[in-house]
C-alpha cells in the first residue's frame, strides 16, 4: 500500500476523543454492572450484619467504584495513540524557575542537568532561595559564573513555595514558563521534549506536565515501591487526563506553563496545593493541560513512612483546597470535568477502605468474611492485570527515551498489595487537616 493509501487508511479507522470517552464509560459502566450482580450474595449478607445503608458504603466504596474506575482507566489507555512530538524548526525561549528551600546538598546537580539539556534555544534559569538556613544561597552563588543563564534571587524570609515562584515570576523575560525542583535531575531531553510536546499539542493547550520518576528509589522498601507507583501509577492517570483534554494536576516538579496564563489567574496561590490548585484555574478558564511522557525528571520521594504519609496529607489537602477555591470547574461541559467529579469520591473510597477494608482483613483472620472474602480477593487479578497494562506502556516509553526498566519485584508486590494500606488513611489525615485549618507550610512534596 503506498503512502497516500496508508493515509486514508488511518483517517477511516480515526477515532474521535469524544469516541474514545464514551467507549471507555459503557465498558466501565458494563464492568460495574456485571459487578453488581456478581456482589449480590456479598451485598447481602454483610447488610445482614451491619444495615443497608453501611453496606452500600463499604461495597461500593471497596469494590464497585473503584472496579469501575479501573475499567475506565485500562479501556481508556488501549484506546490512547498518542500522536508523537517532533523536534522544531526554532526553539522557543524559555524560563525555568527554581524555587529552593534547605536544597544545599542538591541544587548544583540540578543545575548541572539542566546545563546538559543544551536546549537549543534561549534559556533564563531564576533560582529563587526561600530564606534557607543551609549553604544554598552559597552554592547558586558559586555556579553563577559557571553558567551565564542562571540568576539568583535572594529572599532573606522564608514564605512558602507559591510566594517564591511568584517573585520569580516577575523576573521571568520568556512566554514560556518552566518550574522545576531543587532537588531533581532533569533526563537527557527533557526540556526540548516538553517544549514540542507543548507546541504540538491543541492550541487552546496552557501547561503540559512532565514525568516524573523517582531518582533514590535504590534506598529502601519505601521508596523502591514508589517507583512504581510514579513509573506507572501516576503516569497512566495523567496519560489518560491528557488523552480526554485536561490533566488536573501540572505538578510543579516539572511543568511547561504560558506566562500571559498564569498572570491571567493570578499566578500561584498560596496554600498547600499550590500546584494543583493553580492547574484547576487554568482548567476554569477554559484552557487545556497536558502531559508529556517522554519529558523525564528524576526527583527524591519520601523515604521514611512518616515522610511519605506527611506527602500524601499534603496531596489530598490540596485537592480539597481545589474544591473550595474553584468549585465553578464542576459546571465546565468538557470531558476533563468528568475527571474532577471522579476526585469529588476520593474521600468516599479512602474512607471505606480505611475504616471498613482495614478492619475487614483483621476480621478476616479470625474468621469473619463479611468484609473481606472471596469478593474481595477476586480483585486482585484485576490488580495485577491492570499494573502489566501499565507497565506494557510504560516500558514502551522507556525504550524509546534509552531508559532501562529496573528489576523491582520486591517494590512491585509492596505497591499492589500493602501500598494502600499507608496512602489512603494519610489522605484521610490531609482532609481533616483542611477541615479544621492546620497551619500550612512548605512540606514534603
Amino acid at each position: 500500500m503506498n503512502e497516500d493509501g496508508q493515509t486514508a487508511l488511518q483517517r477511516m479507522l480515526y477515532l474521535p476523543v469524544s469516541g474514545k470517552f464514551l467507549i471507555a464509560l459503557i465498558g466501565a459502566s458494563a464492568w460495574m454492572g456485571f459487578s453488581i450482580w456478581a456482589a449480590g450474595p456479598w451485598f447481602a449478607d454483610l447488610q445482614f450484619h451491619v444495615g443497608p445503608a453501611l453496606a452500600i458504603f463499604l461495597v461500593y466504596g471497596i469494590a464497585i467504584i473503584p472496579g469501575f474506575m479501573n475499567a475506565f482507566l485500562a479501556i481508556s489507555l488501549v484506546l490512547d495513540k498518542r500522536p508523537p512530538h517532533r523536534a522544531l524548526s526554532v526553539y522557543p525561549p524559555i524560563s525555568i524557575l527554581v524555587a529552593a528551600y534547605n536544597e544545599e546538598a542538591s541544587i548544583e546537580e540540578t543545575l548541572v542537568s539542566i546545563g546538559h539539556q543544551k536546549y537549543p534555544g534561549e534559556l533564563q534559569v531564576i533560582v529563587i532561595n526561600d530564606g534557607s538556613t543551609d549553604g544554598t544561597s552559597l552554592v547558586v552563588q558559586r555556579n553563577q559564573d559557571r553558567y551565564p543563564w542562571l540568576t539568583f534571587v535572594d529572599l532573606k524570609k522564608n514564605g512558602g513555595k507559591a510566594r517564591a515562584l511568584n517573585i520569580g515570576l516577575k523576573e521571568v523575560l520568556h512566554d514560556l514558563v518552566i518550574t522545576v525542583d531543587a532537588d531533581s535531575f532533569l533526563y537527557r531531553g527533557a526540556l526540548a521534549n516538553i517544549v514540542e510536546r507543548y507546541q504540538a499539542d491543541p492550541p487552546n493547550t496552557r501547561a503540559v506536565a512532565g514525568k516524573i520518576l523517582v531518582r533514590n528509589s535504590r534506598q529502601n522498601w519505601i521508596t523502591r515501591c514508589q517507583e512504581w507507583d510514579y513509573f506507572h501509577g501516576i503516569s497512566a492517570i495523567k496519560r489518560v487526563q491528557s488523552l480526554f483534554q485536561g490533566t488536573l494536576v501540572a505538578q510543579g516538579a516539572f511543568s511547561v506553563y504560558d506566562r500571559a496564563a498564569l498572570a491571567e489567574v493570578g499566578g500561584w496561590p498560596e496554600c498547600v496545593g499550590e500546584d494543583i490548585v493553580l492547574t484547576w484555574a487554568l482548567l476554569k478558564a477554559g484552557y487545556r493541560v497536558g502531559h508529556c511522557e517522554d519529558a523525564c525528571l528524576f526527583t527524591n520521594v519520601p523515604s521514611t513512612v512518616k515522610q511519605l504519609v506527611k506527602q500524601r496529607q499534603r496531596w489530598a489537602r490540596g485537592m480539597t483546597e481545589a474544591f473550595i477555591k474553584h468549585p465553578g470547574i464542576l459546571l465546565k461541559s468538557r470531558l476533563s470535568t468528568f475527571f474532577v467529579y471522579w476526585n469529588l469520591l476520593f474521600p468516599w473510597l479512602d474512607l471505606a477502605f480505611t475504616f471498613g477494608f482495614i478492619p475487614g482483613l483483621i476480621l478476616a483472620f479470625f474468621g469473619y468474611y463479611w468484609i473481606v472474602g472471596l469478593m474481595t480477593l477476586a480483585l486482585l487479578p484485576a490488580a495485577f492485570a491492570l499494573s502489566l497494562l501499565m507497565f506494557s506502556i510504560e516500558r514502551r516509553m522507556f525504550r524509546k527515551t534509552g531508559l532501562v526498566v529496573r528489576k523491582n519485584v520486591q517494590g512491585f508486590f509492596v505497591y499492589v498489595l500493602l501500598y494502600s494500606l499507608i496512602l489512603q488513611p494519610a489522605s484521610i489525615l490531609g482532609y481533616l487537616d483542611e477541615l479544621f485549618r492546620k497551619p500550612k507550610s512548605w512540606g514534603t512534596k
